[in-house]
């Protein structure tokens, strides 16, 4: 199955479709968003009444000289304006309450999604661009949500009020003012898809540095062992060149809008007073009504250029949304059926016609057939390259078969739940992976039975098994603490905690997959020792390069032109690997 994300803007989105996936977002905030919406009408009612006020003002009290009728009136204007300072502040902290509600839960959907997807998805997509969706696009979804949100619509609402008054008092004056706005509709209309390209070309090389990064980062080790900071240095200026010239262009693209349009106000500004003059020597117009009309034309031009500001980050924030929608869309393939196919024999796992592949002109598995049966140790050997790991994962149904069945205990794989069948298979990898916390932590990790025992419980349950006095190499014992990175303790110490791992969790199957390829025969010998302590009706699967890590197994896999093949014994295995290498 495709798991791979767009990283480029490939299809291009409506604004209305990137809008309908925001709604479901704010379902639960249906309460806040009516009251914030409260407080924008009332904001932007104060901002249509107060030049009425003035101009009923003017005309009528300060002509007159009418001081009562002024101070009625000013007192009038003070309690709008006071009412739309505590309308302006319950819309921008309700907001921000919103904004912060929204990107914790984005956040948890988003992190709880990645837990539920297969690992073929994490093959296909790199963690930065993950890190990336998480972080940056949540936290511009964020910042749009409490700032620009309500300033987006309380424009929209002032702009649409606006514009009718300003049409109600003077038709002929209305349509000189406005002309300028419906140019540069037409300007925005025509460089848009230019600045949307520039938005989103600076976004992508942000992508692009968080992946480098956190690339680099991961390898580094590497990069220092072999001398060569500066290939991490060169390719790492190369994406920071990239991300500072589109960050550039996006800027400039952003704030272009912004000299336009306030050339637009001060011309609809302009053209308004002229007509005004040309009317007042026809006795049709007033002063008054000058005044209190260009009050309106700049309430009209101010919320147009506030627009403007926002229109970017509007853009920018759907587009997040889109990335972030597209993780949250994904559905994981694995899954569960009904177990209505039992298989009955004495195996513990079987392949039956397994075909798989990558692509479907690349099979790497081509009708395979075999079986495991309990109780018994076997090897699968082959050339490097060989698909071993990934036909391990199929045994533990990390991945499906594109063709045939796979059976566990009788029954088709894909109709156990994932909690019984982790209870059942278990794995050692080359390279195990430890978590932050304390050796005691690690070693019960994922083990229900176990995670709720004590140091103490833990303790003389390893001593019963002969088994506590290998974690003296540790400096604290149990209490030992490890981090993520595992920095602090040596290969053959994590494989020990591996397989202490196994050996608590006594699984039906364990699978070995060149779990002592990178440490040492003694300790090698070590670990085989854990291992003999597993119950017996535990089925092991050891995949291995060298020979004599699989001496001692009772049945021998080779897989050459996507076939796994039997071996009578270890001579059999070495003659079918030598006869590989003398045809290749």
């Amino acid at each position: 199955m495709n798991y791979k994300l767009n990283h480029k803007d490939e299809k291009e989105k409506s604004i209305k479709t990137s809008i309908k996936k925001l709604f479901p977002l704010l379902v639960n905030e249906k309460l806040n968003l009516f009251i914030t919406l409260i407080a924008v009408i009332i904001s932007s009612s104060a901002n249509i009444i107060s030049p009425i006020i003035i101009w009923y003002t003017i005309d009528n009290y300060i002509r007159l000289k009418d001081f009562q009728g002024i101070l009625i009136n000013s007192w009038w204007l003070l309690v709008i304006y006071i009412l739309w300072s505590i309308a302006s502040y319950v819309q921008s902290k309700t907001m921000w309450w919103v904004g912060r509600r929204l990107i914790f839960n984005l956040r948890n959907n988003l992190f709880n999604k990645l837990q539920e997807l297969p690992v073929e998805f994490f093959n296909q997509n790199k963690a930065g661009d993950l890190i990336s969706r998480i972080n940056n696009d949540t936290d511009k979804l964020n910042m749009f949500i409490a700032q620009s949100l309500m300033q987006f619509v309380s424009s929209f609402f002032l702009l649409l009020w606006t514009g009718i008054f300003i049409v109600y008092l003077n038709f002929k004056l209305a349509i000189v003012s406005l002309i300028p706005a419906f140019v540069i509709l037409i300007i925005t209309q025509l460089l848009w898809p230019w600045v949307k390209k520039k938005n989103y070309a600076s976004m992508q090389s942000l992508w692009d540095i968080s992946s480098e990064i956190q690339e680099s980062l991961s390898s580094y080790k590497v990069i220092i062992s072999f001398n060569r900071l500066d290939y991490f240095r060169d390719k790492f200026e190369k994406a920071n060149e990239n991300n500072y010239k589109a960050a550039i262009w996006s800027g400039i693209a952003s704030n272009i809008f912004t000299p336009i349009y306030w050339l637009a106000s001060n011309l609809a500004s302009v053209a308004s007073l002229c007509y005004w003059l040309y009317l007042v020597t026809l006795w049709s117009l007033t002063v008054w009504v000058l005044i209190s009309y260009q009050m309106y034309v700049n309430n009209f031009y101010t919320p147009l250029r506030q627009l403007a500001s926002v229109w970017s980050s509007f853009q920018l924030a759907l587009a997040s949304l889109d990335r972030i929608w597209d993780l949250l869309s994904l559905d994981n393939n694995l899954n569960i059926i009904e177990a209505n196919d039992a298989n009955i024999n004495n195996s513990l796992l079987e392949f039956k016609d397994v075909i798989y592949y990558y692509t479907e002109w690349e099979n790497i598995l081509n009708n395979v057939n075999f079986k495991l049966e309990k109780w018994k140790t076997y090897a699968l050997v082959w050339p490097t390259g060989w698909w071993k790991t990934t036909t391990a994962s199929l045994m533990a149904r990390l991945y499906d078969p594109c063709a045939g069945t796979i059976y566990l205990d009788w029954k088709d794989i894909r109709s156990y739940e994932n909690s019984d069948r982790v209870e059942k298979i278990w794995f050692i990898l080359q390279e195990p992976f430890l978590f932050s916390g304390t050796l005691k932590d690690n070693i019960v990790y994922g083990n229900n039975k176990y995670l709720n025992y004590s140091t103490d419980d833990l303790v003389k349950l390893l001593k019963e098994a002969d088994l506590y006095e290998l974690l003296s190499k540790f400096e604290w014992w149990l209490d030992t603490v490890i981090n993520n990175s595992s920095e602090s303790i040596s290969l053959w110490q994590k494989q020990l905690i591996a397989f202490v791992r196994a050996y608590l969790r006594a699984p039906k199957l364990l699978i070995l997959d060149e779990a002592t390829a990178n440490i040492d025969t003694v300790t090698e010998q070590l670990l085989e020792k854990i291992l003999l302590k597993l119950p017996k009706e535990t089925t092991k699967v050891i995949i291995a390069h060298r020979l004599n890590t699989i001496q001692n197994a009772d049945e021998i896999f080779f897989i050459n032109s996507w076939v796994i093949t039997s071996t009578w014994n270890m001579e059999h295995a070495l003659e079918m690997l030598l006869h590989w290498k003398r045809e290749s």
